[in-house]
């Protein structure tokens, strides 16, 4: 019997490759608990057009990121904060950056994805360091205004 491995089996081989197994092996194990499909062609064919759309997906993410790394890197965002006798009222922190990027370019970048190494408390201009995705990073300006 010919399977076509939708998950990685360690003694079998990886996810879409084609394994010839014994009838029992193949229904009672792989097929029975999701590791394998059996191989037809419109099987084999369905998995071809997945994998291509999820490389193209993957294609598409991959230059979104790099056109948002691209913009991030050419602005500043500005926050601003109520003054206090010393700097600012309170601090600005992963939510605040990521609010501010949502008002001020309608990009949404989750709070989890900006790295801050503790919260800011002065104001001025700060780096902070921001994963788009994929590998790819990008080097936030954050203006913080006092009013």
């Amino acid at each position: 019997m010919k399977v076509l491995l939708t998950k990685d089996v360690k003694t079998l081989g990886k996810a879409g490759e084609i394994k010839e197994v014994k009838d029992g092996y193949g229904q009672n194990f792989l097929v029975s608990k999701g590791f394998a499909k059996i191989a037809t062609p419109a099987v084999v064919a369905n998995w071809k057009e997945e994998q291509e759309r999820v490389a193209q997906q993957l294609k598409d993410d991959m230059a979104r990121h790099a056109l948002e790394q691209k913009k991030f890197e050419e602005v500043t965002i500005r926050i601003e904060k109520p003054t206090a006798p010393v700097g600012i009222q309170g601090s600005v922190g992963n939510a605040d950056i990521s609010k501010a990027i949502k008002e001020q370019f309608d990009i949404d970048l989750d709070k989890k994805s900006i790295n801050l190494k503790k919260a800011i408390k002065s104001t001025g201009l700060h780096e902070v360091d921001a994963k788009l995705g994929h590998g790819i990073h990008a080097t936030l300006k954050v203006e913080v205004v006092a009013v």
